[in-house]
């Protein structure tokens, strides 16, 4: 029987949405107060999504000590109190939306969590707006 198993994490990141080959007025048209020049900041919340079987041996579907360990590596580690734009190589050619954030998140674990198992990454950018990988 397949089973899903939960973890939380939460960074704090600033980013600048801009996209370099427009115009200062459409990407200020497009974006608003996202393209400040000066950048804003974001408490993102983490949501990690696990499903595989339940190991007989341990009843464990997935050790959550080890899910918290490679949450703190791969995500928080690299993107606390960072500047996505400036600070990170995942954004420097990359528009730095929570949409892209998402993606990143989900390939960096995606790479350390063996193919048995479906993940899910759901992001919150603010208490109401969220983004979910894959769909």
């Amino acid at each position: 029987m397949r089973v899903s198993v939960f973890r939380k994490g939460h960074f704090n990141a600033a980013h600048r949405l801009h996209n370099p080959s427009w115009s200062d007025e459409r990407n200020r048209e497009v974006f608003g107060l996202c393209n400040n020049p000066n950048y804003h900041g974001h408490n993102y919340e983490l949501e990690v999504k696990i499903t595989g079987e339940v190991d007989p041996e341990t009843g464990y579907v997935y050790d959550m000590k080890k899910l918290a360990d490679l949450i703190k590596e791969e995500v928080e580690d690299r993107f606390d109190h960072k500047n996505l734009n400036l600070d990170t190589i995942e954004f420097r050619n990359t528009i730095p939306s929570t949409e892209n954030l998402v993606i990143v998140i989900y390939g960096l674990l995606r790479n350390k969590i063996p193919a048995g198992y479906d993940v899910r990454v759901r992001l919150w950018e603010t208490p109401r707006n969220f983004v979910e990988y894959p769909a």
